[in-house]
């Protein structure tokens, strides 16, 4: 069976086609600059030189056109006809309290979703434009939205209800809710195959760590706990994002630097995290480099976030019987030999205790904990697309 997975950006669309038996890609690929001058999609077969095609794409259905006309072309191509794409998965980011799980996008489930667009009205508008286009040009194929929110659906209200008046969790669902639960979904399912727990019985601390980072307390193989918020940008110190702060500090300054919400907003999203404190990147591979020449401020950044991951996991292992793993992954998870090695060397009081030898490794599979260690420590490589077209595969069938 193959399932293509899109993403749809505001101005961007990612693909992937997945022979989901084999698990195997079999091309992706990116449209870039949707509606803007100098479109293109970089199209990349499995085991073939990658294509550029540049064709002006006024909307997204002109981009999920020129897709669709990729993957089946005569000559980079991977299938003969579009008959062989099964289903079609989509990558929704909030499916607010209605979605507890991946579901097939009926025209009901679409009304639903749309009233979702005011919790994350950058996201789900393109989300759904991109659903919306493979629905009109693919009628006959189903189609499955996969909410990044989902997952942290199984958190219980002591854990999601913020302590502001109850009436506007009411009026209009204001709680936390979570992301990249694709993410965290997956690798909690591949820890609990590779620690050889069952799924319904496994407790795990898992870390995507990325330039958007998020941690997740894992109980039972569900979600209990997780970092971030209403929106992604409560939880940890991330790339451009600010993290926990006191909400004081938002009024205050607005009003010292003149800013209306907007601004102040788009200071928290955009012109914070390391990248505001560093005032050099929000890259961590920049801000190591800049840390080992000296660079105060970018040792700063990185000593805060480092910090902010401690806390968490520390944290929520208070609210589990026991830990079976911390699972580390997403870019700085999957890569940064050194974070993971500073975060756990100040956790072995807890019975986390890495291997400096097995930790040398980047972007691959395995256990990196010391033998002798109580709590297992993982590095699994995410990888949202593949759980995309899982669920896409079990809900087809």
């Amino acid at each position: 069976m193959k399932i293509l997975v899109i993403n749809c950006g505001s101005s961007s669309l990612k693909y992937q086609l997945i022979d989901i038996e084999k698990e195997d890609v079999l091309c992706k690929g990116l449209a870039e600059r949707i509606g803007i001058e100098g479109s293109r999609v970089v199209h990349e077969p499995t085991g073939m030189e990658k294509v550029t095609i540049e064709e002006a794409m006024p909307d997204h259905k002109k981009a999920i056109e020129i897709v669709l006309n990729s993957v089946a072309h005569p000559e980079y191509g991977v299938i003969k006809s579009m008959d062989e794409i099964a289903a079609v998965g989509h990558r929704v980011v909030h499916g607010g309290e209605v979605f507890n799980d991946s579901t097939l996008l009926t025209d009901e489930v679409m009304d639903k979703a749309r009233e979702c667009i005011d919790l994350a009205p950058l996201h789900n508008p393109a989300n759904i434009m991109g659903i919306e286009a493979c629905k009109e040009l693919m009628p006959d194929t189903p189609m499955v939205g996969v909410f990044d929110t989902a997952f942290h659906q199984t958190m219980p209200a002591v854990n999601y209800i913020y302590a502001i008046p109850y009436e506007y969790y009411e009026k209009y669902a204001i709680r936390r809710y979570g992301f990249h639960g694709t993410s965290h979904k997956y690798v909690t399912e591949r820890a609990a195959d590779i620690l050889g727990i069952d799924l319904d019985k496994i407790n795990l601390i898992t870390c995507h760590l990325g330039n958007g980072s998020s941690i997740t307390c894992i109980e039972g193989g569900k979600s209990r706990n997780t970092t971030m918020g209403l929106t992604p940008l409560e939880g940890l110190v991330m790339g451009t994002r600010c993290g926990d702060i006191d909400p004081a500090i938002i009024p205050f300054i607005g009003r010292k630097e003149n800013l209306d919400y907007d601004g102040v907003d788009n200071m928290m999203n955009k012109e914070s995290g390391v990248y505001g404190v560093s005032g050099i990147s929000s890259d961590f591979r920049d801000l190591e480099d800049a840390a080992k020449e000296g660079n105060e401020r970018a040792k700063l950044s990185l000593d805060m976030f480092e910090s902010k991951v401690k806390k968490y996991i520390g944290a929520y292992m208070t609210e589990i019987d026991h830990t079976d793993a911390i699972v580390f992954t997403a870019g700085i998870g999957e890569n940064s030999i050194s974070m993971r090695e500073s975060i756990c060397k100040s956790l072995e009081h807890m019975g986390i205790k890495i291997d400096p030898e097995k930790n040398n490794v980047r972007g691959k599979e395995c256990i990196v904990s010391a033998d002798d260690s109580p709590i297992k420590i993982l590095v699994i490589p995410t990888n949202e697309e593949l759980m995309i077209a899982k669920d896409t595969m079990n809900l087809v069938k």
